[in-house]
């Protein structure tokens, strides 16, 4: 196992003398923590308070005019509620995302030192993504994908060192380290429940790969991606309507199964019936729905309003279900193939044709002058004491030019496919975690993918559009899997031994004193 040796002590004599004072074991999540905090902090200050989108100004309405609504996170919003509540502004809830994020990184460092990665190079991928501009300004958007994506990143991490364990024969101990472990799995897994609607899906799909990859521990394990899933369902079905949160417009919740009544209806219109038709007319011309709502790649194209009365869909959305559903029977293939089409961002390398706006939709860091078009409708936000602060406003002039100088550069149409699409991603952390199993024979080593199939098989299951950020999280994870194609972990498979006792390196690992409580970092 590598030693903290390997990270260099710097050259001057304070800072030497103050790095040695460190625990060898601490030296390289502190070196990443603290890297990539200064790093987030220039982005910070760039972009300060933070890169606003239209969703951004959808959690201030919410929260300042009593309109809290489930169709966005609750749980985010009731953040950015106690921002503006306590400071005036959003600044304090992209810091605390940029703090977040560093723990995080720092923590999956030293899962990939356990993996024999060495430390330099579990160093610098943890460090990449904070300095990249696709994946650095997208820890300071006040978005809930924020928080979700930091959670992903945490169970990836949680859910390697618990693979680690098994791969040593120490599946069966039963120590702090290891509770410390299943407490923060389960964090992760609970903020992704928490800060994306469909977020509970990743650990439904993950606790399989995860239960199969750690058949030791399966009872943790369960524990730690089903407690949170209940948890989802508990608030979203009694705590939020109790707590007077509105649920959203059927329109709103159904808005896939109309894009795929009209996907189907453009491509096989002879399949409809005249009271299917009729049904369909009531609500928007059949031309729409033969024309931009067939649209596969982009839902937002079927509910545009006008020419489709969303109010009167919602009115009628028993009706259109029921449609759905003889569609869905008559013809599977066209649904299935509708979904698979929007979920073009999971799975697709490259992006599809922009004039369908199945090109890779980004997010500007920058504040539009209508505020994404909320000051042409929304009164609240027009005559809202905090519109002064929904801007950037930031604390460095040369330092926001520069960065947002890079932003653009990265935005490069012939990079996004390696820059902003995560399936490339996916695809290669698959390869590096197969090979890596193939080299080296250790056993639990598939629970090192279980958290981006489960983010990529979530994103395919339900999407609207080909977003960016609903394919950020295999990004960073994919980053971070890089150096397993040259770990040498030192330690081999033993399927018939007892379990072992820890070595040297793993008790510099392990805290032998007491910590308050569980914390994202080593």
């Amino acid at each position: 196992m590598p030693s903290g040796a390997e990270l260099k002590l710097p050259r001057n004599a304070f800072l030497s003398k103050q790095w040695e004072r460190i625990p060898e074991k601490r030296r390289l999540p502190f070196a990443v923590y603290a890297t990539t905090q200064i790093l987030f902090l220039l982005w910070w200050a760039a972009f300060f308070p933070g890169a606003l989108s239209y969703d951004s100004i959808t959690y201030v309405w919410h929260v300042t005019t009593d309109n809290w609504m489930s169709n966005h996170s609750v749980v985010y919003d009731s953040l950015v509620w106690l921002a503006l509540n306590t400071t005036g502004d959003l600044w304090i809830l992209t810091l605390a995302q940029t703090v977040a994020m560093s723990a995080t990184l720092a923590y999956c460092a030293v899962t990939l030192r356990k993996w024999g990665v060495r430390q330099r190079w579990a160093a610098v991928a943890a460090c990449v993504p904070a300095v990249l501009p696709p994946t650095a300004v997208f820890v300071i958007f006040v978005w809930k994908d924020v928080p979700f994506v930091i959670g992903s990143i945490l169970a990836f991490g949680a859910a390697g060192r618990l693979a680690a364990r098994r791969a040593r024969g120490r599946q069966t101990v039963r120590d702090r380290d290891f509770y410390r472990t299943v407490a923060l799995l389960f964090l992760g897994f609970l903020a992704m429940a928490l800060f994306r609607n469909n977020g509970m899906l990743v650990a439904v799909i993950a606790a399989p790969i995860l239960l199969i990859a750690l058949p030791s521990m399966r009872r943790w394990v369960l524990a730690a991606t089903a407690v949170p899933v209940l948890i989802f369902g508990l608030l979203t079905s009694v705590v939020y309507p109790a707590a007077g949160v509105k649920t959203p417009p059927k329109d709103a919740v159904y808005a896939f199964f109309y894009a795929d009544i009209a996907v189907a209806y453009g491509q096989r219109p002879g399949f409809f019936t005249k009271e299917d038709k009729a049904l369909m007319s009531s609500i928007a011309p059949l031309s729409h729905w033969k024309g931009r709502a067939a649209n596969c790649y982009n839902a937002d194209w079927a509910m545009e309003s006008p020419p489709m009365n969303r109010p009167l869909a919602a009115e009628r959305n028993d009706e259109l279900m029921a449609l759905w559903k003889r569609v869905m029977k008559r013809t599977p293939d066209l649904v299935i193939g509708a979904r698979v089409c929007r979920a073009h961002i999971a799975w697709a390398v490259f992006p599809g044709p922009k004039e369908l706006r199945a090109n890779t939709l980004l997010s500007d860091p920058q504040t539009s002058k209508t505020l994404f078009s909320y000051l042409k409708w929304n009164e609240d936000i027009k005559h809202s004491e905090y519109r002064p602060k929904l801007k950037i406003r930031p604390l460095s002039e040369p330092l926001h030019k520069a960065a947002d100088f890079s932003w653009r550069a990265f935005k490069v149409p012939q990079l996004q496919w390696l820059l902003f699409r995560g399936a490339i991603w996916c695809y290669a952390t698959y390869a590096i975690v197969l090979l890596f199993r193939r080299r080296t024979k250790l056993k639990g080593t598939m629970a090192l993918l279980a958290v981006t199939l489960g983010l990529q098989l979530t994103v395919l299951a339900a999407n609207p559009a080909p977003l960016w950020r609903y394919m950020i999280g295999p990004i960073f994870i994919g980053i971070l899997i890089l150096p397993l194609l040259r770990a040498k972990p030192g330690f081999g498979p033993r399927p018939d031994q007892e379990p072992a006792k820890p070595t040297e390196s793993e008790q510099q690992d392990s805290d032998p004193e007491p910590e308050p409580a569980p914390a994202p970092v080593a």
